[in-house]
This record gives structure tokens, C-alpha cells and sequence, in this order.
């Protein structure tokens, strides 16, 4: 985390590899905060995650229905012990767009609820459409 804080720039893509081999993406924000699809932080299902977590240890936050966009501390991103953080610029064939359009875009979802879908608006899509003005996913 230390590395990424010191090395990453805003609209850096950051990847979560998790030890199963998939993986949750997030936006570099500067000063050391990503934005990311967070759970929605409602009761039952902290309770279910928290209970699930210690089930299945290999999985971070659960995205189950609907999720809010955060922007929080790199470190504070839920992921399963085993998960390495890494800026992944490489892995989308996309030219970034200029930061100041990345910015209206992140400022446009920010603090959004949206309906979390692993097919067609997962973290990957978030992360790669305020990147690059698409929202790809090379995961699924």
C-alpha cells in the first residue's frame, strides 16, 4: 500500500489481485485515496458480509445489490488477507483521457448509489470508465 501511495497518480488505475484470481479495481485520488464501488453500509448486510467474511476468508468487501461510490484511504479498502495492491495502467488497450475529464467524471459519480452487476457495472467497469470515458471489464 505504502508503494502505491508514494508511486501512483490521479487517475491511476489500481488493482486489488485477490488470491482466488480475480481481482477489485479502484481510481488513484491523490493523497493516498482511492474511489471505488463500496458496499452500501446498511445494517443486515454488514452483518451478512461480516458473517460471510469469516466463512469464505478469501473474499473482500461483498458487492451484493446496491453499492455506493467512495472515495476512501488505499488502505481502507477491504480486501482478503493475500491481496496485492498494484497500479494496472497495462491491462486495457485505452488511451487515458485528460485528467481534467476524468475529474468531471469522478465528480459526476461520487457519492452515487448504483446498482452493483457483475456483468455489466462491476468495480472494473467503474474504474475504467472514469480512466478512459469507457467502462470495460477484461475479468469476466
Amino acid at each position: 500500500i505504502d508503494n502505491i501511495v508514494s508511486t501512483a497518480k490521479f487517475g491511476d488505475l489500481i488493482e486489488f489481485s485477490y488470491p482466488l484470481g480475480y481481482s477489485h479495481w479502484a481510481i488513484y485520488d491523490d493523497d493516498g485515496h482511492v474511489i471505488h464501488f463500496a458496499v452500501a453500509e446498511k445494517q443486515l448486510m454488514t452483518t451478512v458480509r461480516t458473517y460471510l467474511q469469516k466463512i469464505v476468508p478469501v473474499c473482500g468487501d461483498l458487492l451484493l445489490g446496491e453499492t455506493k461510490i467512495r472515495r476512501v484511504p488505499v488502505g481502507e479498502v477491504n480486501v482478503p488477507h493475500g491481496a496485492h495492491a498494484l497500479v494496472s495502467n497495462n491491462r486495457h488497450a485505452f488511451t487515458p483521457s485528460a485528467p481534467e475529464d476524468m475529474r468531471l467524471r469522478r465528480d459526476a459519480l461520487l457519492n452515487q448509489s448504483l446498482p452493483y452487476n457483475l456483468f455489466t457495472l462491476n468495480c472494473e467497469h467503474f474504474a475504467t470508465f472514469i480512466r478512459y470515458g469507457k467502462a470495460v471489464c477484461n475479468q469476466i
